[in-house]
């Protein structure tokens, strides 16, 4: 796998210490980053200049976690992700204008039990809105080695959630689909999927979008999936599946699970191996980085 960064095998390797890892790797080209505890979780935070800030300008704050489920490689959840950030922030380091990129790579997304409170995302997103840090745009990037199709993540927020941060959520999609429009793939789609660390922020007031990539065979066959099959959508999003008895139910999660895209049945598996990956997915998600990162917002 020629295309993989140095140490990729390592990285997904039983028993890497992927927080120190990461750390590792940037401080080797030079970035620097901190380890930011939160109700005991790890988030790795990398620090740039702050010359490369420039207030009159909207933050993007950029997330992919690194943790993974026990027994999975997760190459593609979400180590692809991790390291297209990595050298992205090498070059956000050398950048001679400023970027305005909050960069983390979160700890704790893989929550079996608990709700939404237990993932890492929602205890630092808790921080963030103690802080203060409520307007910045953020961007979650989940799963994205395999493919060359972006997928925003379709959100149906709660009945109620507040006039203003629907305004906001929205203001922020518009945003997520421009810096789409304007990546090598050229083709976008807006589809459901699960939830990723934008559960953590939502939950806590702050709008978050989150960005996943499948291959075109795949994002189409669901596409069209998705109409045919109005259920399909509930199973993806909640995990759930509405029938009136065991064996309706069991049939009904055959024909669903028949439908999930084939890059999402690898997920939290142990065949999510670095031979799953494409090549093209990672230039791809390279263009969407670069874009973002000379993405300028005024702040209203």
């Amino acid at each position: 796998m020629n295309f993989l960064s140095a140490g990729f095998s390592d990285y997904i390797a039983d028993g890497c210490d992927r927080c120190a890892f990461i750390r590792s790797y940037l401080a080797e080209r030079g970035v620097e980053s901190v380890v930011m505890p939160v109700a005991g979780k790890n988030h790795v935070y990398v620090k740039f200049p702050t010359s490369q800030y420039n207030p009159q300008f909207r933050i993007k704050t950029v997330i992919a976690h690194y943790d993974r489920t026990l027994g999975s490689p997760g190459a593609n959840d979400n180590s692809a992700a991790n390291f297209c950030l990595m050298d992205w922030a090498q070059r956000l380091q050398s950048r001679l204008d400023f970027h305005n990129v909050r960069l983390l790579f979160s700890d704790g997304e893989e929550f079996s039990s608990g709700g939404v409170a237990c993932q890492g995302a929602f205890s630092l997103a808790s921080l963030f809105k103690r802080l203060g840090i409520t307007n910045d745009d953020v961007y979650v990037f989940d799963c994205m080695g395999r493919g060359t199709i972006p997928i925003l993540r379709k959100t149906i927020l709660p009945l109620s959630v507040s006039y203003g941060f629907r305004m906001r959520f929205a203001a922020l999609e518009d945003r997520a689909e421009e810096l789409l429009r304007r990546s090598a793939s050229r083709r976008w789609l807006t589809l459901p999927f699960a939830y990723s660390d934008n559960a953590g922020f939502i939950a806590c007031g702050i709008p978050a979008v989150a960005v996943t990539m499948l291959p075109e065979d795949e994002a189409d066959t669901y596409l069209s999936s998705l109409i045919k099959e109005k259920t399909l959508e509930n199973y993806i999003v909640n995990h759930t599946v509405d029938a009136k008895s065991d064996t309706e139910a069991k049939e009904k999660l055959l024909k669903l699970q028949s439908m999930v895209p084939r890059t999402w049945r690898l997920i939290n598996t142990k065949d999510d191996t670095e031979r799953t990956l494409t090549p093209e997915s990672f230039a791809v998600f390279s263009s969407i980085l670069d874009a973002l990162a000379d993405e300028k917002t005024l702040v209203s």
